[in-house]
């Protein structure tokens, strides 16, 4: 028996304490396989391997039978496209075997592999030889399968990438006996892998370093991936992230609501989505965030998934806020300026021109009908600069400016274009933010002019509600509506009526009526007077 034979056959108990431990050492693993060799290469034997040799093929010893393989097999295992090799552990290169397989894979022939027993040792990729020998002696030792990827060197240089499935027999005493196993060419797999990972590793640093956040979440809504830029936002990171439904984390009470809603939209869609909602950060902060989201389909049983990639606009709505506060302080001021500064001045102008009229007419001069030109001229001044101040202050500051302002309106309608125009407020809504106020009286406005414009309607009701901290502005028309689906194309004015809404912190709807016609709502908060 060869002493690769006598160390495999000896109890796990008497072998190295580094082996049993699972740290058996490279240069004992490198001795096991160098006794392997041994053997072979001790053999006096020819050249030949066991399907060419029947009389080596059917001489069993006397303590075991030789293995069954019989020459109608062979054609199966050269047609097999893998390197199948079996080998006896107690005998020479003879009785070994190796399908043709090895010189398509390889370029070195059958019998080149087989009278060098180290060859295949030797043609390991450097980087792999350490894990391959720790690998190989393992089985050789303790009889467990060897199942294991390694690179091979062929003739010619080229790197081959092996997937081996090997065996160890042992005879009914517990002696080795012989191994068999396959090797497949896994190359063009090692490629796309490598390919693969490459990609992957790309878009990983992408998603690490871009300036948006980056959110994967699955079909139920919890977090899978969660990139730098959200950690740096939301002060959470992404191992506290990951598992965790994001309506359980970042949104709360309505908004958490709303969300959970826009999702079940989201992974029923392919469609790609744009919402806004509010993030509340580890430390209590509200973040308003910006989402564009899209559906990742899966494959067969592969999940869903959603992509959404969100921009953090929470410094940009409050400078906005602030230039409209600012532009509405302006309007305002210029408005207050017209009416109690030129207009006041205008009109003391007009009474002078009456006075200077009538002392005229009295003394019969033919000056008097210039005068009373003037006096004309200074009120037709007087009332295009009351209009003037009234476009730039609509509302007057009052809370019940806005109820004020949106009678007015109504009325005005009706007067220049003759359409029967009504404003109805059941109950008082009193709005105390100036700009709020002017905001909605703005939508309202911008509401009727789009329904006399386009909707040729007969009659228009604006309608003023609130209860339970929310109001409600709405106008409705009976003139020819809007197509379902288009209110988000319809020109300048909508997108404008959606800002104002959103400063204000509301939400704009604009849909065709029931019956006829179109309705535009705007939801908005109201403060309590308590």
């Amino acid at each position: 028996m060869s002493s690769l034979a006598r160390t495999a056959s000896k109890p796990t108990k008497n072998r190295p304490p580094a082996f049993n431990e699972g740290l058996l050492d490279i240069g004992e693993a490198e001795a096991v396989l160098l006794d392997l060799a041994r053997v072979f290469a001790d053999s006096g034997t020819t050249l030949g391997n066991v399907f060419d040799q029947p009389s080596k093929r059917n001489a069993k010893p006397p303590d075991a039978p030789t293995p069954n393989l019989e020459a109608k097999y062979r054609a199966l295992l050269e047609q097999i496209p893998a390197v199948v090799f079996m080998a006896y552990l107690d005998r020479g290169i003879s009785e070994a075997y190796i399908s043709p397989q090895i010189e398509e894979a390889l370029g070195y022939s059958r019998e080149e592999w087989l009278e060098d027993p180290v060859r295949w040792y030797q043609r390991i990729h450097p980087d792999d030889k350490q894990r391959w020998s720790l690998e190989a002696a393992e089985m050789f030792l303790s009889g467990k399968p060897l199942r294991s990827s390694y690179r091979v060197i062929a003739r010619d240089g080229r790197v081959i990438w092996f997937h081996c499935d090997a065996r160890m027999k042992r005879r009914e005493d517990g002696r080795p006996w012989f191994i068999h196993g396959v090797a497949f060419d896994i190359s063009d797999i090692k490629r796309i892998e490598e390919e693969l990972q490459e990609e992957r590793n790309f878009v990983s640093t992408i998603l690490d370093t871009v300036g948006a956040l980056v959110v994967v979440l699955d079909g139920e809504g919890r977090i899978l991936r969660f990139n730098p830029a959200c950690e740096l936002t939301t002060g959470y990171t992404k191992e506290e992230a990951q598992g965790r439904c994001v309506w359980d984390l970042f949104l709360f009470g309505e908004e958490a609501d709303r969300f959970r809603s826009i999702f079940e939209v989201m992974r029923a869609d392919l469609l790609p989505h744009d919402y806004q909602s509010c993030w509340v950060t580890r430390h209590g902060d509200q973040r308003l965030i910006a989402w564009t989201s899209t559906l990742l389909p899966g494959v067969g049983d592969t999940s869903n998934y959603i992509i959404a990639t969100g921009i953090d606009i929470t410094e940009r709505k409050h400078l906005e806020k602030a230039i409209l506060d600012i532009s509405a302080r302006e309007q305002r001021r210029i408005g207050q300026d017209l009416h109690d500064g030129l207009g006041q001045h205008l009109t003391g102008i007009a009474f002078m021109a009456k006075v200077h009229e009538a002392k005229l007419t009295e003394k019969k001069r033919s000056e008097a009908d210039d005068a009373t030109k003037i006096v004309r001229l200074v009120n037709e001044a007087i009332h295009k600069t009351r209009e003037l101040a009234r476009g730039l202050l609509p509302v007057v500051s009052d809370a019940q400016g806005l109820m004020s302002a949106l009678q007015l309106w109504a009325a005005e309608v009706e007067d220049i274009f003759g359409v029967p125009c009504r404003f109805q407020c059941e109950a008082p809504v009193l709005i105390h933010d100036d700009a709020m106020a002017t905001h909605l009286y703005h939508i309202a406005q911008e509401a009727v002019n789009n329904a006399i414009k386009h909707g040729d309607p007969r009659k228009i009701l604006i309608q003023l509600t609130a209860e339970q901290g929310r109001g409600k502005l709405t106008i409705k028309d009976d003139g020819k509506g809007i197509a379902e689906g288009l209110a988000a194309t319809q020109g300048m004015g909508l997108h404008i009526m959606n800002y104002r809404a959103g400063i204000i912190g509301g939400a704009l709807e604009v849909r065709p009526d029931t019956t006829q016609g179109t309705v535009v709502t705007c939801t908005f908060p109201v403060k309590s007077d308590a």
